[in-house]
């Protein structure tokens, strides 16, 4: 492994490698560590940021497949239940945690329905145990008593509560997080991972790229060119046929639902296996989610929920809970846009298969697409396969099933580590390479860097500073909008800024990637 570290623009810049990674969300991420742990010189570019696309807009689950097994999806299903295992028990053991999943069981539940679901949540057992995933990881599911039930959810109203269907699934401590945690562990296997580096022109033997912060341009030949881009595949390859969907997240206190120790799944009215979910979050927010709503038109750098969508997630989950969220409860919003592909006689995007496909354009260029962020270590392994038995490259055979991330560690060593909470949570056993690089890196003692920026917004300072010394954080938007998510919340995003940008005013040149004069506040 190598000190190699995410660098925002273009400066020495290799003139060829084997594959160019063309996407800095969690599939580009994994197809760059994919490739270099395979032994290939790797390039691996973004036009704006790690993450910057869908890959920060999730749920923050890592999901077990239930859906598609519903659907009769049996492949997809059994995929993403082998790839949760795979996060939770090897690759990401420190971003993962098993989230407890609460269906109340109502007057929204007739008993066919409760039938139906408790059913679904036994064979979503089955997937867990045919994909090897242990019960210590994730437990079995169980029926719960009325009081079993309000005693895990407080606020869930009382009078039309008969029980509840308890069972688990896994959930990330951020989705970002985990993008920016492929990329870093990339770049330590000699990955060169560039974020302000946009593509102008693709062919499958190389690149023209332009630095988005002083304007050069740069040649770079290669054996392949992946074109990773998500819902911007199209621009590269005008051969690809997406159909996005946006799903749209609220963001509430998590005061607003006191005492809440489940995520809670409310079904949708007029559907038959579909529910929306509220689920609570690491720094006391809450998130409520998810819409399913087709796109057209031109593809936005940052999708906007609608107002439409808005009232629909509130009125879902009103019937729910004693005190229903209002409007005035929404304290922020996101939307984020799957790159579904098209396929002919499906009417509406929640019809269209997440599972993704591999294309190459009469140009040369590789499009890896559609998909999940569950299953993207899935998604990277078959692109390196297809560009090996293609003739395009010369590689050994796929390593990352059994390859933690930095900071990884099984929940009892975390446990062990003597690092401050929040920081093993986000960084695990890299915690302490976090506080270290920050007190060299400034000068501050260890209180004032691990002071919050406030009671309310947890973030700190040393941890700011470790994202512009070790991952490639170039300005305010990327520390506070990617490499934490306190821009999540536009209120606390406002109390958080004065420090990020006294971050950037602390670390010195000799500590980032690039020159002092191309960093901006």
């Amino acid at each position: 492994m190598t000190d190699r570290r995410i660098t925002p623009g273009l400066a020495g810049v290799p003139a060829e490698v084997d594959v160019v990674v063309v996407g800095l969300g969690i599939t580009g991420a994994g197809v760059a560590l994919d490739a270099v742990t395979r032994g290939l010189s790797v390039l691996a570019v973004d036009a704006h940021d790690l993450a910057f696309g869908t890959s920060r807009w999730s749920s923050k689950l890592v999901h077990g497949g239930l859906r598609y097994l519903a659907q009769g999806r049996l492949a997809i299903a059994h995929e993403s239940a082998v790839e949760r295992g795979i996060l939770m028990e090897v690759t990401a053991p420190h971003l993962t945690h098993p989230l407890p999943m609460l269906t109340p069981v109502n007057d929204a539940m007739p008993r066919s329905r409760t039938a139906m679901t408790w059913a679904g949540l036994h064979a979503g057992d089955v997937l867990r145990r045919t994909a090897h995933t242990t019960a210590h990881t994730l437990p079995r599911p169980r029926r719960l008593n009325a009081t079993e039930t309000l005693n895990l959810a407080p606020s869930l109203r009382a009078d039309t509560l008969r029980g509840g269907l308890l069972a688990w699934d896994g959930q990330l401590e951020d989705d970002a997080r985990l993008v920016v945690d492929v990329a870093r562990t990339a770049a330590s296997y000699g990955a060169e991972v560039r974020t302000r580096a946009r593509v102008t022109s693709a062919t499958g033997t190389g690149v023209v790229l332009r630095d988005e912060l002083t304007g050069e341009t740069y040649a770079v030949r290669a054996r392949a060119v992946v074109n990773a881009t998500g819902v911007w595949a199209g621009d590269l390859d005008d051969q690809v046929r997406l159909r996005p969907s946006r799903g749209t997240h609220l963001v509430l206190r998590s005061s607003l639902l006191p005492h809440t120790r489940v995520a809670v799944m409310v079904p949708i009215p007029g559907t038959s296996a579909r529910f929306a979910m509220v689920l609570p979050q690491p720094d006391g927010t809450v998130y409520v989610g998810l819409t399913d709503e087709p796109v057209t038109g031109p593809v936005p750098d940052v999708p906007v929920p609608s107002e439409v969508e808005v009232d629909f997630l509130l009125d879902v989950v009103a019937s729910a809970f004693a005190t229903p969220p209002t409007r005035d409860d929404v304290v922020g919003a996101f939307a984020g846009l799957r790159p579904l592909l098209e396929v002919a006689g499906t009417d509406t995007t929640a019809d269209l298969s997440r599972r993704h496909a591999i294309l190459t354009s009469a140009t040369g260029v590789t499009t890896v697409v559609g998909g999940k962020l569950t299953t993207y270590r899935r998604m990277a392994e078959d692109t390196l396969d297809h560009l090996a038995a293609s003739g395009r490259v010369s590689a050994r055979p796929c390593r990352t099933a059994t390859l933690p991330l930095l900071g990884a560690a099984s929940p009892e060593e975390l446990r062990r580590c003597a690092a401050p909470a929040r920081l093993v949570r986000r960084f695990g056993t890299d915690a302490t390479l976090v506080l270290s690089t920050a007190r060299e890196v400034t000068g501050l003692p260890e209180a004032e860097l691990l002071e919050p920026a406030s009671p309310e917004v947890p973030v700190t300072l040393a941890e700011l500073v470790f994202a512009i010394t070790h991952e490639g954080a170039h300005d305010v938007d990327d520390l506070l909008d990617r490499r934490t998510r306190v821009g999540l919340v536009p209120a606390d995003r406002a109390v958080a800024e004065p420090l990020a940008k006294r971050a950037l005013t602390l670390v010195p040149a000799s500590h980032t990637p690039r020159d002092e004069a191309f960093r901006r506040v």
